[in-house]
C-alpha cells in the first residue's frame, strides 16, 4: 500500500475567524490504497469507513472485481511514524483497533521505521468529532449545507497544506488564532445533532458537493480577505471557497 508523506507549507494569517489558515487555493487529493489478495470493495469499504458506491465512483470502476497490485483512491488520514511508536501504540492513539491499522496497511509484523508513512482509517471518535463542529458551525442550515460543512473539513485533512489528521486541522492553533471559531468559544463540545452526525459520515466516506473546497463562510461576511477567494459553491447561506 502507498500512503504518501506530505510536506506541509503554511502562510500565517492574523485576524480572521472562521476556518482561515492558508492564502493560497490547493489542490485536495486523498491516500492510494494498493489491492492485496483477498480484497474486496465490501471489506475495503468497512476498513476506510466509506461506501462501496463511494470506491466504484472515485476509481471509475467498471466492475466489482479487483486485481492484486490495483491502486485505489481511499479517503483517510495519514501518519508519520516517530521514534518509540508501535503499531499498539499507534491504534491506541486514533481510537482505532489493531486490526484495522493491520488491515489499512497491510501489515501483519511489528517492523516500523522513523519517517514511514501509515494510512490511519477514521474512527467513531473521528465521527463524533466532525459531527460537533458541524453542528456548531452550520446551526440552521440545511443538510447539504451541513455535509458541505465536513466535506471541507476532510478536504483540509487530505491536502499537503493543513495537519493530516482530523484532529489536528479541527484543533489548528496558528498565528494566534483556532482555525474553526467553536474550537475557541467552546461550542465544538456540545453534543452534536442527528443531521450532523449523519453528514459527518458522509463527508467521511468521501461525499465532496463543493469540489474540493477548504473554505467557508457566512454570505454576510465582509472580510476582503476571504471574500477575495474562488468561490466553489454556495449552499443556502454559506459560501464554500478554495
Amino acid at each position: 500500500m502507498k500512503c504518501f508523506q506530505r510536506v506541509k507549507t503554511l502562510i500565517i494569517t492574523t485576524g480572521l475567524t472562521i476556518g482561515l489558515s492558508l492564502s493560497i487555493p490547493m489542490g485536495v487529493s486523498a491516500t492510494t490504497y494498493q489491492v492485496v489478495k483477498g480484497d474486496t470493495l465490501y471489506a475495503l469499504s468497512q476498513t476506510f469507513h466509506t461506501t462501496v458506491s463511494t470506491l466504484i465512483n472515485d476509481n471509475s470502476l467498471a466492475t466489482t472485481n479487483l486485481n492484486i497490485g490495483q491502486n485505489l483512491t481511499v479517503h483517510t488520514q495519514t501518519y508519520a511514524v516517530q521514534k518509540g511508536d508501535t503499531l499498539f501504540s499507534i491504534s491506541q492513539k486514533f481510537k482505532i483497533s489493531l486490526t484495522t491499522l493491520r488491515r489499512a496497511n497491510n501489515k501483519y509484523n511489528d517492523y516500523l521505521d522513523i519517517g514511514q508513512v501509515l494510512c490511519i482509517p477514521y474512527s467513531e471518535s473521528d465521527v463524533d468529532l466532525l459531527s460537533r463542529l458541524i453542528s456548531a458551525e452550520a446551526i440552521g442550515e440545511s443538510y447539504e449545507a451541513k455535509v458541505a460543512v465536513g466535506a471541507a473539513v476532510i478536504n483540509r485533512v487530505e491536502s499537503p497544506l493543513w495537519p493530516n489528521t482530523l484532529t489536528g486541522v479541527i484543533y489548528q492553533y496558528i498565528g494566534g488564532y483556532y482555525q474553526f471559531t467553536p474550537v475557541a468559544n467552546g461550542y465544538i463540545n456540545k453534543t452534536a445533532d442527528v443531521d450532523s452526525i449523519k453528514a459527518a459520515r458522509e463527508a467521511i466516506s468521501g461525499v465532496d458537493t463543493i469540489d474540493g473546497a477548504t473554505f467557508y463562510y457566512d454570505n454576510t461576511s465582509t472580510n476582503a480577505w476571504i471574500l477575495s477567494k474562488p468561490v466553489a459553491a454556495r449552499i443556502d447561506n454559506m459560501v464554500f471557497a478554495y
